[in-house]
C-alpha cells in the first residue's frame, strides 16, 4: 500500500531516505488524480522494499506543495538523496512511471 506523506513526516520519510522515493501529489476532487491512484498502488506493491512510494494530499499538506512549486496535479516527483531527480505532471500509463523508476534506481 502506498505510504501517506505529510508536512510532518516528509523530511524523515522522503528527504532523509536512502531509497528512491516516488511522491504523488493529489487531491480528492481531481479526476486525473483518482485515475492514476490505482497505478500508484500497483507500483507500491511491485517495488515494495526497493522504492518508497507514497502520496501527498495537497489540500491537507499545503506546505510541501508550496516548497516544490506544485501548481498542477497529479504531479509525481522522483526524489533520491533529498533531491528531485525526475518529475511527471499529469496522468500517464504505468509503463511511463516504471521507466522513470528504473532510470533512477
Amino acid at each position: 500500500m502506498a505510504l501517506e506523506f505529510t508536512d510532518a513526516n516528509f523530511q524523515t520519510e522522503v528527504l532523509n531516505s536512502d531509497k528512491l522515493t516516488v511522491v504523488d501529489f493529489w487531491a480528492e476532487w481531481c479526476g486525473p488524480c483518482r485515475a492514476i491512484g490505482p497505478v500508484i498502488e500497483e507500483l507500491s506493491k511491485d517495488y515494495a522494499g526497493k522504492v518508497n512510494i507514497g502520496k501527498v494530499n495537497v489540500d491537507v499538506n499545503p506546505q510541501i506543495s508550496i516548497d516544490y512549486g506544485i501548481t498542477s496535479i497529479p504531479a509525481i516527483l522522483f526524489i533520491k538523496g533529498g533531491q528531485v531527480v525526475d518529475k511527471q505532471v499529469g496522468a500517464v500509463p504505468k509503463a511511463v512511471l516504471e521507466k522513470k523508476i528504473q532510470a533512477n534506481l
